[in-house]
């Protein structure tokens, strides 16, 4: 059986009311042509945003675009207090809580077609998609302390860090190039709107450290550390913490100047082998603030 397209369809429907005696047929049938191409073309924008939406997932098309996805009441409020969403999908009564009147290009839907755009399991209300910023590389001074991830790969990970320098009042994040992508939909989520108050700077960590002085403050986290609980600790300085199976690279730990480990209890009592990179950098973190 042949199927034709739905545009074939509208079209050959009107022909055969060019056969019609009345003129009121023809205008009526006409009406109801013009009717069923707006549906169409509706439904086809639909899909091509749900299509468009998905393909941000993948950070070959993010870079491309220059934009990332966001979704959930929490992560797009926070955003939007920084920066100008490119364009909302949500639902009507997201609209109404915060009374705002969709724009041009923005989407009203409901619950279940939220449902088929969104990558959540559980879709909350709205969908942002927001421009990629870039700051500049800091020149590190004797005020600030810096959070710097080599190599960390979970995404989940990478935003539960970001969160976590959020709380502690480190607002720029260094990471090596082979990092996670702070733009990876999960790693959106994991932040819980961090994302807007922490600028994160991918660089060549290697070069980036070499041009610091040589008495700079770079602390790391191994092994064989210095207990963090009895070691100095300054006010400023940089913090890398390491991939989550590697540690910190080669390359990078030989800037570091302060060698720092989080013991276990009671020390030489059989453990873990090592704690989750975002729980050490918690820990690491809270320490240098607590001094």
């Amino acid at each position: 059986m042949y199927i034709h397209s739905r545009a074939d369809m509208i079209v050959s429907y009107y022909k055969k009311t060019l056969y019609s005696r009345s003129e009121k047929q023809k205008k009526s049938a006409l009406f109801f042509c013009i009717i069923l191409v707006y549906t169409y073309l509706c439904n086809m924008i639909s899909k091509n945003l749900t299509k468009y939406i998905r393909s941000l997932e993948n950070k070959k098309v993010r870079k491309k675009e220059g934009c990332f996805i966001a979704e959930g009441p929490k992560v797009v409020a926070d955003l939007m207090e920084h920066y100008m969403p490119l364009q909302l999908v949500a639902t009507e009564q997201w609209y109404k809580n915060n009374h705002l009147i969709p724009r041009k290009d923005d989407g009203v839907v409901t619950e279940e077609e939220l449902r088929k755009v969104s990558l959540l399991q559980h879709p909350q209300q709205v969908i942002g998609i927001f421009p990629i910023t870039e700051a500049p590389l800091p020149s590190p001074d004797d005020d600030t302390l810096y959070l710097a991830l080599d190599g960390i790969q979970d995404p989940g990970n990478m935003g539960t860090i970001i969160r976590i320098a959020d709380w502690f009042g480190i607002t720029t994040l260094i990471c090596s190039k082979d990092t996670a992508d702070i733009y990876n939909p999960k790693c959106v989520q994991a932040t819980m709107g961090s994302i807007a108050r922490v600028n994160v700077i991918y660089t060549d960590m290697e070069e980036w450290l070499a041009g610091l002085p040589a008495d700079y403050p770079v602390y790391g986290t191994f092994l064989n550390g210095n207990n963090i609980y009895k070691e100095d600790l300054s006010t400023y300085g940089i913090i890398i913490m390491g991939n989550e199976g590697n540690g910190i690279s080669e390359v990078v730990g030989k800037y570091v100047n302060k060698r720092i480990l989080i013991p276990n209890y009671p020390e030489g009592r059989p453990t873990a082998d090592s704690l989750n990179v975002a729980i050490a950098t918690a820990i690491t973190c809270a320490e240098f603030r607590r001094r």
